[in-house]
């Protein structure tokens, strides 16, 4: 899921979740409206240079905007809190954490499966596709640290 994530972004997630989270934190209908019309702004100048000529992606945000690394965590944060939170409500994750795209979960595995959690990860998006890790001699690999 590394880089992939940022061609993968749905710009009308981001632009729905900004939304809810401006209105929800009780600002005016006028300045919502004016903060999405900037998002709008800064969503559409969504270009990068290829073989000496300038591009722009059809779907998704280009790696080198200065705002995907942002944008990307908006759409991670929108996945986790939306459409991973029937999994994390089962209550067979026993923890859960992420560093920038890089998660870790650990679950009971007697009454889950990694591949249970794996198949309902990928389907969360037809172009995102996670590659787990599985522990190996007891121990897993997370941000080159061995647990």
């Amino acid at each position: 899921m590394t880089s992939r994530i940022y061609t993968l972004i749905l710009t009308l997630i981001i632009r729905l979740r900004i939304t809810k989270s401006l209105l929800l934190k009780y600002n005016s209908a006028r300045t919502t409206k004016l903060i999405i019309t900037l998002l709008d702004v800064i969503l559409q100048q969504n270009y990068f240079s290829f073989k000496n000529r300038i591009c722009q992606p059809k779907t998704g945000i280009s790696m080198r905007s200065p705002t995907s690394s942002t944008i990307a965590e908006i759409f991670l944060q929108h996945m986790e809190s939306t459409l991973m939170k029937q999994l994390f409500d089962t209550k067979n994750i026993a923890f859960y954490t992420r560093y920038v795209y890089d998660m870790l979960l650990m679950y009971n595995s007697q009454h889950i499966t990694p591949e249970t959690i794996n198949n309902y990860i990928n389907r969360i998006h037809p172009k995102l596709h996670f590659n787990p890790t599985y522990k190996n001699n007891n121990s897993i690999n997370f941000l080159d640290l061995f647990f």
